[in-house]
């Protein structure tokens, strides 16, 4: 188990296991210290393991982390978090496809284990409303085929329940490979062409 305490958590990736494939996540540190210290922390006391994505809109978002979708378990999905809340981390990053942002009720300093990722291109409604702690950085077919299941009218009127049970198997905390840097330009001697097209020094723009 990685301490959360002592690592520099814009260094940590977390690998999101679905019956559908896996999608893998990186993280805001800077923006959200504290919703990414809580989703890892939660993931690494296996909170996540065997829980359902309960909320599915296509061109929207999928919504999962609901301890009441746990086989078994008789609570209402949609309904359940941790015990706790956190408060809110509003910044600049925008809830565009891929994502990861913390599902909360009225109160914006009410999140706790729910999450979802954006299928939208820019869900432009939600930001600086909800809290953007992470991003998609593999496997956004896997996202594409979750936000693709048939879902039905639930409770709340709202077209967005599963047909079918979408499993969350794990979500898996490690360290994420360095990207690597890319390969500098090879520098090419100016031609007489390129060189009577540059602006002069003098002239106006």
């Amino acid at each position: 188990m990685i301490d959360l305490e002592t690592v520099d958590l814009a260094t940590l990736e977390a690998v999101i296991g679905t019956d559908k494939g896996e999608m893998v996540m990186g993280f805001f540190a800077e923006k959200a210290p504290g919703h990414v210290r809580n989703f890892l922390d939660l993931a690494q006391k296996g909170f996540y393991d065997g829980l359902a994505f309960h909320r599915i809109m296509k061109g929207f978002m999928i919504q999962g982390g609901c301890p009441n979708t746990r086989e078994g378990v008789s609570g209402i999905p949609g309904t359940g978090g941790p015990g706790y809340q956190i408060p809110a981390e509003f910044n600049d990053e925008q809830h565009v496809r891929g994502a990861l942002s913390m599902a909360r009720s009225a109160n914006p300093d009410s999140a706790g284990s729910q999450f979802f990722v954006v299928h939208a291109e820019h869900a432009q409604a939600l930001d600086e409303q909800y809290t953007v702690f992470g991003k998609l950085k593999d496997g956004f077919d896997v996202l594409d085929t979750i936000a693709s299941t048939e879902v039905d009218f639930g409770n709340s009127g709202e077209r967005s329940l599963p047909k079918d049970r979408i499993e969350l198997l794990s979500v898996t905390v490690r360290v994420a490979e360095p990207e690597p840097e890319p390969e500098p330009e090879e520098e090419s001697e100016p031609t007489e062409s390129s060189a009577s097209e540059a602006p002069a020094e003098d002239a106006e723009v």
